[in-house]
């Protein structure tokens, strides 16, 4: 499974590509209205609960616009559970600045917590079984979509093809079948990749557990079907349910005796979170 912190050099060029879509020249509202140099403290708070994440990303969105900029209160951090109402920071620095700033940071961290709160909501339910996320991320801004899951508790898949071996249904069908599918890969890496298989029916359950896989997936299969395959399987590989899982599902899953869930909506349909942030002294 990958997990992965987020570097210096992702936060980096995200804050660049969000403030160069922003912000071109200059706010020439805030610029015409408030004097360059004016100090200002904002604070930015809750308004509901959430599960914190991207808290570093937005520090470095003013950081990036005023190198001053002080930190006055930091009770959080990411992956912290905040109630509504709370105040998850409070910083100073040049009043344009923070409103420079305001729109691409908030964006940052409504849509990362975002992600987190869903995930969080999701493993809560699916215990024992262990929430996955997926590919199904946003193009360019994997990285930061799968560390939100993780800040809320879920686990990360493969982040791209290169890093783990999974066989699925089009693989399948190209080889003839899961057993040519899987010999092809073997007679390529060897020993030295876990193999995981994507099945859609207890015939290929039965055929992926001859070939002795690692991971076998059971895709868009009904609950009762479900608890046959676990049955059949019976521990000789670990279990992962993917497609068409709902949170409503999750419950029903959560008894199977499966190993893992993979959830596409963590991160293609989280709702962000709603986080105002507000200059208190100026």
């Amino acid at each position: 499974m990958f997990k992965k912190s987020l570097l210096t050099e992702d936060i980096e060029s995200l804050v660049k590509t969000a403030l160069e879509e922003d912000l071109k020249s200059g706010d020439i509202t805030t610029r015409n209205i408030i004097p360059e140099g004016h100090l200002c403290e904002a604070e930015v708070t809750a308004k509901s609960s959430l599960i914190l994440s991207g808290l570093d990303i937005f520090k470095a969105v003013f950081k990036k616009l005023d190198s001053d900029t002080e930190f006055l209160l930091e009770p959080f951090h990411d992956g912290d559970s905040v109630t509504e109402g709370s105040t998850i920071i409070k910083f100073r620095c040049d009043g344009i600045k923070i409103l420079e700033g305001e729109r691409s940071g908030l964006n940052i961290l409504q849509w990362l917590s975002g992600i987190a709160t869903l995930t969080r909501k999701y493993v809560d339910r699916a215990k024992p079984v262990v929430v996955l996320d997926t590919r199904k991320t946003t193009p360019g801004l994997r990285v930061f979509e799968k560390y939100a899951v993780s800040c809320g508790g879920g686990t990360n898949h493969r982040f791209g093809l290169y890093d783990a071996v999974m066989i699925k249904d089009n693989h399948i069908k190209s080889a003839g079948s899961i057993f040519r599918s899987v010999e092809k890969v073997r007679e390529a890496l060897g020993n030295t990749n876990k193999i995981e298989v994507e099945t859609q029916n207890l015939e290929e359950v039965q055929e992926a557990l001859e070939n002795k896989v690692d991971i076998i997936m059971l895709d868009n299969m009904n609950i009762d079907t479900i608890h046959e395959a676990v049955k059949i399987i019976d521990g000789r590989a670990k279990i992962e349910i993917s497609g068409g899982v709902t949170y409503e599902t999750l419950d029903e899953i959560s008894k199977t005796g499966a190993d893992f869930v993979s959830i596409g909506a963590l991160t293609h349909s989280a709702p962000a979170v709603d986080i105002s942030m507000n200059i208190i002294d100026s």
